[in-house]
């Protein structure tokens, strides 16, 4: 019997997402390929996702090995692969971290970086950043900026939570008190408009949680895994954080996240203290290993911030009167509601992204991105004009 065409049928979908007039169909490279046959350049990676870009051999042989020998074993059984990826990262990282429990998300792996927290320090209150975005569960929406008012849905919050301004100085010592068990911070925010935060801020967290015994978790979701040219931001600017979250270029598509941990906070772990059905699983630990593979062995770390440093240098045009951010975490500040720009690179078949802040373009590209991809976007800017 013969499927019923796809646009014969309603879609099923929850209705919650707003999407672009882009009917993707595949990709490969840098490159989306639609349905009515445009050839679609991808600054935007799926959400800082596709750091490898689309169709990377090596981690498409990984994959698909990995699904041929093994699809999917728990926990509860002990696999190479799982600890192959563990060392890698631990090993990519350049931290002093001696612990990763793999999840499924960022949301995941914050919530758990949350839990680790309270148990080592038993207390009821976190402190986030401003303009902050962490996820979208119940712990992790409490924490992010304007979700109370926007998206939160939950009656009542999980525990206290204290907003730090950004970049504010004075405001560190107000918010985070003896009563705070963990500061979490994005130390380059990505739905907060590609905003790097200053280092002098980040080491006053990182000093006043010494003070006051609170952790310091790097949300490195968006901005981990080589996105700012460094593995971490934490090495960037030169902090060891008590945890990092991470997930998206993690596994290049594959769901995945990781939160890493420090011996001091690794030593409170007990059996059962975590869990998880598909975290840790064979096929996203295979992928884990061919990310931290190509970007080693192919140089991107170097790329990332060569190529970034080419786009500032080339892309304050057109309507761009600014740039901020870090590495392939880049925002381009424009003289007009950013969104217009938007629409205008896609009619020029550039993909770029938006953010919370309204004059901020952002660009989240696969980590492979060249110079001639540079070069498309400055004359598509160019021709938008200011």
């Amino acid at each position: 019997m013969n499927a019923e065409p796809t646009s014969a049928l309603p879609d099923f979908l929850a209705p919650v997402f707003a999407q672009y007039p882009l009917p993707v169909v595949s990709a490969d490279g840098v490159w989306l390929a639609t349905r009515d046959g445009r050839r679609v350049l991808d600054l935007y990676g799926g959400h800082a996702v596709a750091a490898l870009g689309y169709g990377h051999p090596g981690w498409t042989l990984a994959l698909r090995t990995q699904a041929q020998r093994l699809s999917f074993q728990s926990n509860a059984v002990p696999l190479e692969v799982r600890t192959r990826a563990a060392q890698r990262l631990i090993r990519f990282s350049a931290l002093d971290f001696n612990s990763v429990f793999f999840v499924n998300s960022g949301a995941e792996a914050n919530e758990n970086a949350l839990k680790m927290a309270f148990n080592l320090t038993h207390r009821s209150q976190v402190a986030a950043v401003q303009h902050s975005f962490h996820g979208r569960t119940a712990a992790t929406g409490a924490i992010t900026w304007g979700a109370a008012a926007k998206w939160y849905g939950y009656p009542r919050t999980p525990f206290d939570v204290a907003f730090i301004a950004r970049d504010d100085l004075e405001d560190v010592a107000r918010q985070v008190t003896p009563a705070t068990a963990a500061v979490i911070v994005e130390p380059v925010q990505g739905v907060g408009g590609a905003y790097d935060l200053r280092k002098d801020f980040l080491q006053a967290l990182h000093e006043r949680c010494r003070e006051v015994g609170a952790l310091l978790i790097f949300d490195e979701v968006q901005c981990g895994m080589g996105r700012t040219g460094a593995p971490f931001a934490a090495s960037l600017y030169g902090i060891q954080p008590d945890m990092i979250t991470t997930a998206k270029a993690l596994g290049n598509g594959f769901p995945c996240a990781a939160l890493l941990m420090t011996p001091r906070v690794a030593a409170a772990l007990k059996l059962d203290a975590l869990g998880t059905t598909f975290g840790g699983g064979p096929m996203a630990c295979a992928c884990i290993e061919a990310v931290i593979q190509a970007i080693e062995s192919e140089d991107l770390l170097a790329q990332v911030r060569r190529v970034s440093t080419l786009i500032r240098s080339r892309c304050l045009v057109g309507p761009v009167i600014a740039a901020q951010g870090a590495g392939f975490l880049l925002g381009l500040r424009t003289a007009r509601p950013a969104k217009e720009v938007h629409a205008a690179l896609l009619e020029r078949d550039i993909l770029a992204g938006t953010s919370g802040d309204p004059a901020i373009l952002r660009l989240l590209p696969p980590f492979i991105l060249e110079d001639e991809h540079v070069d498309l976007l400055r004359r598509a800017l160019l021709d938008i004009g200011s």
